[in-house]
C-alpha cells in the first residue's frame, strides 16, 4: 500500500477517482504547488525514488496533449469550453490507463495544466533497473493509446498523446502563452546542434533552430526552436523543461531550462514602421482610404437614401400615424376655424406666378437636361413658390442653403452643415486638425508631405459625389415601389375586365364552360371530362347582337398603358435637389462653394440623376453654372415684386386668415402701396396690424426700422466700421440721393461720374447688399433701382435729415474739391511748360502774325478753360460747406 498522507498533502481542491480499489487525486490548480526537487543523478531527474514498507518504489511524470485546447492569449475564450469538460475529459484518462499493470504502475494523481492543454499525470512503478522500466511502461502506454485511438479531447473525439517527461513538471500561472518558438537556456556548456535536434525532433517537425550567440558575463547562453506547430511547442516545453543532458563523450551535464518566446518581439512592429516612414506612411494613407471607401461610403450613401426617403422621422412610422389618427387627434381641442384652401388664396394673390409655376411644372415632368435658375430680390416669394409646387408634386427633395454654409466660420464647419443638409453620416471633421499634424510630422521626417490634408473643394466633392451615388439609389428605390405597383395595379384591372368580359358574353348567352358538361353528365363528354367544343363566331352572330364583346374591352392596350405609365413615373421618381441663397455672401471668399455646388449640379442634371433648382437673390450668380454647363443653356425664371392691387389682396387674405375683419381705407392703401410687392415687408406689416397697430403706424415703423438698418449697413457705425465696407461713404451717398427723387437711374450715368469714375465693384458689391438692384437690358446692366421698394421711401427719409444730408455732403463735397484742385495744379504746371516752351522757340520775322504753328495756343486755352471750370467749383462748393457746416452748428431742430 501507499501511505496517504503523502499523497493528500496537495492543495486542497482536489477531485478524488476511484479506479479499481484505489484512489486518484485530481489536482484543480493551473500552477504546481509543490517544490522543485534538486536534481542528483541521471536516474533523479526523470523519477523520484520512494520507500513504501520495506518496498523500493519510483515515481514518474506523464504529459497527455491535446486534452484542452491551448490558451493563446488571455482572452482565449476556449479556455471555458474546456472547464465544462475538464472532470468528464479526466476520468475517461484514468479509465483508459488504469488497465496498465507493467512494472507495477499506479496512478497516484491527474494534474491538469490547462494552459498548455495537456495533464500531468503522476504514477508509481516498483523495479530495480529505472531506465529500462520506464521503457517498457511508455511502450505499453503507447499501445494501450493507440489501441483506443488517442487520448480524448475537449473536441469530442480522440486526438491526444502520452509523452514520458524526463524533466521536471513546472505547471506556471504567469502571463506567458504558448507559442511554436521554444526558447531552451544552457546551465552548463552548450549542446550541439545536430544533438539539440535529435533531442526536440520527436515532438514535431522543426523549421529553425538558432546557434547561441554571445551574451554578456553571467547571462546563460539559449537557442531558440521554431516548430512548424504550436501543439508540438508545448509537447516539447512540458517534456523537456529541466532535463539534465548529459552528451556521449562525457564533458560535463547540462540542464536545459524551456520556456516560450513570443513569434513577434515586444515594439517590434512599431520599431519597425517608425524607422521606415517612406514606406509605413503611405500605406498607412492606402489603408485609410481603402477602409473610407470599403466601409464608410455605403454607410454614408445608406444614411442620405434614409434622410431622403424619411426613414428615420418618427412622423412617417406607421404606428405615430395610427396613435395621431386614433389618440392624439383625439383628445386635441378642436378649432372652430375653417381655413380658406390654398388653391383658392393662390388663385387671387399670385396672380402674377402662374407663368412661374407653369415653367416650373414643365421642367419637373420630363427628365432633366438642364438646370432651373430661379431668380429675384429677397422676399419676392421665391422659397414659398417652390414650396407650393413641391408640395402638390408630392415628390421628395434635398434642400442645401448656401447661406447656412456661408455663415460659418471655418472649413470644418463647411463639410459639418453640408454633411448634416445631405444626411452624410458619419462625418470625421476632426481629422482635418490630425491630418495637418501627420503631414508637418511627415515633412519633417521623409521630406515631403504624405497628402492626407485635403482642400475644401476635395473634401465637398467627396461628400456631393456620395450624395449624388445615393440620388440613384433612391431614384432606383422609388421606381422600383412604382412598378410594382403600377403591375399590381395593372393585374386587378386585367381581372375586372376579365370577369367583365365573360358577364358580357353570359348575358348574351354565348358563353360556355365545358366543364358543366362533366358536372351534368352530357354524352361522352361527361366520361372524358374535357367538355365541348368552344363557341364560334357564327355561333354568336346568331345571338342577340349588341355590339361585338371583344370591341368594348380593349385587351391588346394593356402592354401600351402600362409602358406608358411606367415611363411618367420614371419622371416622378426622380428626387428634386433644392439650392437655396445661391450667392456669395458680401465680404466672403466663399466662391469655391458655388462653383463645387455648380459642378455637381451640372453633374446630376446632365447624367439625369434628379432634377436641380438652384434659387438666388441676383441674377448674376448664374454665371458659376452656366460656366459649369456651357453646352446647355440655363432655364431661367425671373421673380419681382407683385404689383399694388396683388399687394393689397395679399394683405387683406392674411387678415382674413387671422379672423382680423380690416377694411382698408383709400389713406391706408396709399401706405400699403409704399411697402410695394415685396412679401417679407408685407408679412411684417400684417404681423404689426394682428400685434393692435394701425396700418399707418405699422408702415412708418416699418420705414424707421429701415432707415437705422441702412445707416449702418450703408455707411457703417463709425469710420473703422466703414473701412469694412466695400464701397465708400460717398458712393453709398451719391446713389442713395439719386434714387430719393427717382424710381430708378441709368446705370452707365453713375458709373462714369464721380465717385465711381468707371469702377463698377462698389456697384455690384451694393448689389449684393440689397441696397440696389440692377436691371439688365440685353444681357447688359441698364438701369438702377432701390433694392426693394420700401427703400425709396427710406432713402426719402435719409436724405431729408438735415443733420445727416449735410455731414454726407459735406465729405461729398471735400472730395470733389481735392479733386478740382489736383486739377487746378496740373493745369497750372502744364500751363509752365508751355509757357517755357514758347519763350525758348524764337519764329522768323515773315512768321509773325500767322498764327501758332506749333498748336500751343489751342492746348493753353483748353486748359485755362479747365482751370477756371475747377475754381469756380472749388468756391461753389466751398460756399456750400460753409452753409452746412451752419446747419450742423444749429444741431436737431
Amino acid at each position: 500500500m501507499i501511505t496517504r498522507t503523502r499523497l493528500c498533502q496537495a492543495a486542497p481542491q482536489r477531485l478524488r477517482y476511484r479506479f479499481r480499489d484505489n484512489s486518484i487525486l485530481v489536482h484543480r490548480q493551473s500552477y504546481s504547488d509543490a517544490p522543485i526537487n534538486k536534481a542528483q543523478g541521471p536516474a533523479d531527474l526523470s523519477a523520484k525514488t520512494t520507500v513504501v514498507n520495506h518496498c523500493q518504489w519510483h515515481e514518474g511524470w506523464l504529459f497527455a496533449d491535446s486534452v484542452f485546447p491551448i490558451q493563446i492569449a488571455k482572452w482565449d475564450f476556449r479556455h471555458y469550453i474546456g472547464l465544462l469538460r475538464e472532470e468528464s475529459l479526466l476520468e475517461i484518462i484514468g479509465h483508459r490507463l488504469e488497465h496498465i499493470q507493467t512494472q507495477g504502475f499506479k496512478i497516484t494523481s491527474l494534474e491538469p495544466y490547462k494552459k498548455d492543454g495537456g495533464v500531468f499525470i503522476r504514477f508509481i512503478y516498483k523495479t530495480s533497473d529505472p531506465e529500462n522500466a520506464l521503457k517498457s511502461i511508455e511502450h505499453e502506454l503507447s499501445e494501450a493509446v493507440v489501441k483506443h485511438g488517442g487520448l480524448p479531447s475537449w473536441l469530442g473525439f480522440n486526438k491526444g498523446n502520452i509523452w514520458m517527461v524526463k524533466g521536471t513538471p513546472w505547471r506556471e500561472d504567469l502571463d506567458r502563452y504558448a507559442s511554436p518558438i521554444v526558447s531552451v537556456a544552457f546551465d552548463g556548456p552548450d549542446i550541439q546542434e545536430q544533438s539539440l535536434y535529435e533531442l526536440f525532433r520527436p515532438f514535431g517537425r522543426i523549421q529553425r533552430l538558432t546557434v547561441p550567440g554571445p551574451v554578456p558575463v553571467g547571462t546563460p547562453r539559449s537557442t531558440t526552436i521554431t516548430f512548424s506547430r504550436l501543439h508540438s511547442a508545448t509537447i516539447a516545453r512540458n517534456v523537456l523543461h529541466g532535463f539534465c543532458y548529459t552528451p556521449v563523450e562525457g564533458s560535463g551535464k547540462t540542464l536545459l531550462r524551456t520556456a516560450y518566446q513570443r513569434p513577434v518581439q515586444a515594439h517590434a512592429i512599431r520599431d519597425w514602421m517608425s524607422s521606415h516612414p517612406k514606406i509605413t506612411l503611405p500605406l498607412l494613407v492606402f489603408l485609410l482610404g481603402t477602409l473610407t471607401y470599403t466601409v464608410f461610403d455605403p454607410i454614408r450613401s445608406l444614411m442620405v437614401q434614409g434622410k431622403m426617403l424619411d426613414w428615420f422621422d418618427y412622423r412617417e412610422f406607421r404606428l405615430y400615424k395610427w396613435l395621431r389618427t386614433n389618440a392624439f387627434d383625439l383628445l386635441a381641442p378642436a378649432s372652430n376655424h375653417t381655413p380658406v384652401p390654398v388653391g383658392l388664396a393662390n388663385s387671387v394673390v399670385w396672380r402674377e406666378r402662374k407663368e412661374a409655376v407653369s415653367a416650373i411644372k414643365t421642367y419637373l415632368s420630363d427628365f432633366p437636361t438642364t438646370i432651373e435658375f430661379i431668380h429675384g430680390p429677397q422676399g419676392s416669394g421665391k422659397t414659398r413658390l417652390l414650396e407650393t409646387v413641391l408640395k402638390d408634386s408630392g415628390r421628395k427633395a434635398m434642400i442645401i442653403d448656401c447661406r447656412a454654409l456661408q455663415n460659418t466660420t471655418s472649413d470644418s464647419q463647411i463639410v459639418a452643415s453640408l454633411a448634416a443638409q445631405t444626411g452624410y453620416w458619419p462625418v470625421f471633421t476632426f481629422l482635418n486638425s490630425v491630418n495637418n499634424l501627420i503631414d508637418l510630422a511627415s515633412v519633417g521626417l521623409i521630406g515631403q508631405k504624405v497628402g492626407l490634408n485635403s482642400s475644401l473643394d476635395d473634401q465637398l466633392r467627396q461628400i456631393l459625389a456620395i450624395v449624388g451615388t445615393a440620388l440613384k439609389g433612391v431614384n432606383s428605390s422609388h421606381l422600383n415601389a412604382t412598378k410594382r405597383q403600377i403591375h399590381k395595379r395593372e393585374r386587378e384591372r386585367s381581372e375586372k375586365e376579365n370577369q367583365e368580359y365573360i358577364w358580357a358574353k353570359i348575358e348574351r348567352g354565348v358563353w360556355h364552360d365545358g366543364r358543366l358538361d362533366c358536372v351534368a353528365g352530357n354524352g361522352i363528354m361527361s366520361e372524358l371530362g374535357v367538355g365541348d367544343e368552344p363557341m364560334l363566331v357564327s355561333d354568336e352572330s346568331s345571338a342577340p347582337s349588341s355590339g361585338s364583346v371583344e370591341e368594348k374591352f380593349s385587351f391588346g392596350e394593356t402592354p401600351k398603358r402600362q409602358s406608358s405609365q411606367e415611363e411618367m413615373e420614371a419622371v416622378r421618381s426622380l428626387p428634386i435637389v433644392v439650392i437655396r441663397n445661391y450667392a456669395v455672401k458680401v465680404g466672403s471668399n466663399r466662391v469655391e462653394l458655388l462653383n463645387v455646388l455648380a459642378q455637381w449640379a451640372a453633374i446630376l442634371a446632365e447624367n439625369q440623376v434628379a432634377h436641380v433648382i438652384v434659387m438666388s437673390d441676383n441674377r448674376e450668380n448664374a454665371k458659376y453654372l452656366a460656366k459649369a454647363l456651357p453646352s446647355k443653356p440655363l432655364s431661367l425664371i425671373a421673380l419681382s415684386d407683385a404689383d399694388s392691387r396683388s399687394s393689397i389682396s395679399f394683405v387683406r387674405q392674411k387678415l382674413r386668415d387671422a379672423d382680423i375683419d380690416v377694411d382698408l381705407t383709400s389713406n391706408q392703401i396709399v401706405y400699403v402701396e409704399r411697402l410695394g410687392g415685396r412679401s417679407s415687408d408685407l408679412e411684417s406689416l400684417v404681423h404689426q396690424i394682428r400685434n393692435g397697430q394701425p396700418v399707418e403706424d405699422a408702415v412708418e415703423n416699418i420705414i424707421s426700422r429701415g432707415v437705422a438698418e441702412l445707416r449702418k449697413s450703408a455707411f457703417g457705425d463709425d469710420v473703422d466700421d466703414a473701412k469694412s465696407l466695400l464701397w465708400t461713404r460717398e458712393q453709398a451717398w451719391t446713389v442713395l440721393k439719386l434714387l430719393s427723387g427717382r424710381n430708378e437711374v441709368p446705370y452707365h450715368d453713375v458709373l462714369v461720374e464721380f465717385p465711381f469714375k468707371g469702377d463698377e465693384t462698389p456697384l455690384r458689391s451694393m448689389e449684393h447688399a440689397e441696397l440696389i438692384s440692377i436691371g439688365t437690358h440685353e444681357g447688359r446692366p441698364s438701369m438702377i433701382r432701390p433694392g426693394k421698394p420700401v427703400l425709396k421711401w427710406v432713402f426719402q427719409r435719409l436724405v431729408n435729415d438735415p443733420i445727416f444730408r449735410a455731414t454726407q455732403e459735406i465729405s461729398l463735397n471735400e472730395k470733389v474739391i481735392a479733386a478740382a484742385e489736383k486739377t487746378v495744379k496740373s493745369c497750372e504746371e502744364e500751363l509752365i511748360t508751355i509757357s517755357s516752351i514758347a519763350s525758348r522757340t524764337r519764329l522768323p520775322w515773315w512768321q509773325f502774325g500767322c498764327g501758332d504753328i506749333h498748336g500751343t495756343s489751342v492746348r493753353s486755352k483748353h486748359l485755362a478753360e479747365k482751370l477756371a471750370s475747377s475754381a469756380k467749383k472749388i468756391a461753389v462748393l466751398e460756399k456750400k460747406n460753409l452753409e452746412l457746416k451752419r446747419v450742423l452748428a444749429k444741431g436737431d431742430p
